[in-house]
């Protein structure tokens, strides 16, 4: 009966061989040629399938190794949640020494003043408005009484202010360019007068020519018939002096009464009438007179006596001096009007501030970027334009904050290259409202060239410190003190490993406090040692 190997057949069937006829029982080898058939068929699987026995081997491998991972190896989770927790250390932080201040942060735009186009009224010339010198080359600067350019041989002077130069100033006008004026005068170290005057006066005028020989010119000169009338008026004063003396000597003489010599006179008329009456009443009617002769002899006498007495009482009435007074009151009036009239024409004659004469710039010492004209040309337009010459920071801050601030305060910003440059506060501005922001204008320490080219335009941190401590000081966290039992401020100092805990060595310092700022506070100690990087403890 035939048969086939089951072995032999699972390894023709894998291998892909044809499967042979079964030999005959008759043909069948012994039982050792069976044995040996078999292990050459199991030979040939495991040589025609080697990878795929490897693979089946790695994987069986893996089964075994992820299972005793998985009972013998913890991740830290689990180890974390199966172990007991590790003793608490305490909490410290190091003992700091250095500054310690409470600030104003900002952020500030770095950058130069607006560029602006000079603009020379020359309308008060009366030829062409030629350039005569003085020509700024281009990088030059200008500052409080540079002379930008020289026109018809005229100087236009740098003054620091805010309004255009719009007319001329003489004495006696008003307005808000007479106190920029002044207060140019004051900033440049000339007395023009009180700033809060709006008043173009004499001392502002005598200002004017103290500016021009500052910078080298002559202040403009009075027109010729200004100085005519200064000449005739100074005339018209003289003769009206001279026509007062004379009218006073005349109120003089007439005020000074009767002749002593006409007084002398009349006293003795009297006397010599009076003795006449008295002898010829004592003779009595004389031979051949009859009694009412003698008595019209005696009247006679009498009348004459009296005659002579109104005389000598006229000599001791006052004299009338009521033209000679009128004379000099009007004398008076012609003076007082003469010296009116030259007060006027010397106020005409005192020097005045040209418009053209004069430029006024903001944000001193100005740069100039470009030169429109040359010496020779007549102007015309713009002469140039000028930029800011200094790099300024330029932020905002909070009404609060800006009570906090003052012009001259010292601040630091960051450089390009992250160190730290300092600045000065040169100017607060405040919003329109109470409630707008306020503009914080500072101007840097000195800066290199190449510092201002990377600075230029960039947006930086601005850092106003205000209030700090006057030096270096040891400071804490505020979380660091505790209160004594009467309540003196003390900190608790570790001089063992804090990751003892409970163990760890530590000590009481008692400390006065200082300065406040930033969640950290100034300490001194009072009682026991203290030192920069000693711990502390916050916590534990």
């Amino acid at each position: 009966m035939a048969r086939s190997d089951d072995g032999d057949d699972f390894a023709h069937l894998v291998s892909g061989d044809a499967v042979e006829p079964a030999a005959t029982d008759a043909a069948a080898p012994g039982d050792e040629a069976v044995d040996l058939a078999r292990v050459q068929g199991w030979g040939r699987v495991f040589r025609s399938n080697r990878s795929l026995w490897i693979v089946a081997a790695v994987a069986v491998l893996s089964l075994v190794a992820g299972l005793l991972v998985g009972k013998f190896v913890l991740s830290p989770a689990d180890a974390a949640a199966s172990g007991e927790p590790p003793e608490a250390g305490l909490v410290t932080v190091p003992v700091e020494f250095g500054t310690l201040s409470n600030d104003v942060t900002i952020r500030g735009e770095v950058g130069y003043a607006d560029a602006v186009e000079v603009t020379i009224d020359t309308s008060g010339l009366s030829g062409p408005a030629v350039v005569t010198g003085n020509v700024p080359e281009v990088g030059a600067t200008f500052g409080p009484l540079s002379v930008a350019l020289a026109v018809a041989g005229r100087p236009v002077i740098v003054l620091p202010g805010q309004l255009p130069s719009y007319r001329s100033l003489a004495v006696g006008m008003s307005g808000p360019d007479v106190v920029q004026f002044k207060e140019a005068m004051r900033a440049v170290g000339i007395d023009a007068g009180d700033p809060a005057s709006d008043v173009f006066d004499a001392q502002a005028a005598n200002a004017v020519t103290a500016l021009y020989a500052q910078v080298g010119y002559a202040a403009p000169a009075a027109p010729a018939s200004t100085a005519e009338s200064v000449q005739a008026a100074e005339a018209g004063v003289r003769g009206a002096q001279q026509s007062l003396a004379a009218a006073g000597a005349e109120l003089t003489q007439a005020s000074a009464g009767s002749d002593p010599v006409a007084i002398r006179e009349a006293d003795n008329a009297i006397a010599s009438a009076q003795r006449t009456l008295d002898v010829r009443r004592t003779q009595g009617p004389r031979e051949g007179e009859t009694v009412a002769e003698f008595n019209a002899a005696v009247a006679d006498l009498e009348d004459a006596l009296g005659l002579a007495r109104l005389r000598r009482a006229q000599l001791d009435t006052a004299p009338d001096t009521s033209s000679q007074r009128a004379a000099v009151d009007a004398a008076r009036q012609q003076l007082a009007d003469a010296e009116r009239a030259l007060a006027q024409a010397r106020q005409d004659a005192l020097p005045t501030l040209p418009a053209g004469e004069v430029l006024y710039l903001t944000d001193l010492p100005r740069r100039v970027d470009a030169v429109n004209v040359t010496r020779g040309q007549v102007l015309q337009g713009a002469a140039m334009t000028v930029s800011g010459a200094t790099i300024t920071l330029t932020g905002s801050v909070a009404p609060a904050d800006a009570t906090l601030l003052k012009v001259g305060d010292t601040a630091v910003f960051d450089l390009p290259d992250g160190d730290e440059h300092t600045a000065t506060i040169s100017a607060l501005t405040a919003g329109k409202t109470s409630s707008d922001r306020w503009t914080v204008t500072l101007e840097p320490a000195e800066l290199t060239t190449e510092q201002k080219q990377q600075l230029q335009g960039s947006n930086v941190r601005v850092t106003i410190p205000v209030e700090a401590t006057s030096g270096d000081v040891l400071f804490v966290p505020v979380v660091a003190l505790t209160a004594g039992p009467g309540g003196e401020a003390r900190v608790e100092v570790v001089d063992s490993d804090p990751r003892e805990g409970a163990d760890a060595k530590t000590r009481l310092v008692v400390v006065e406090t200082g300065l406040a700022a930033g969640g950290q506070v100034e300490i001194s100690p009072l009682d026991g040692d203290l030192d920069a990087g000693d711990l502390v403890v916050v916590g534990g």
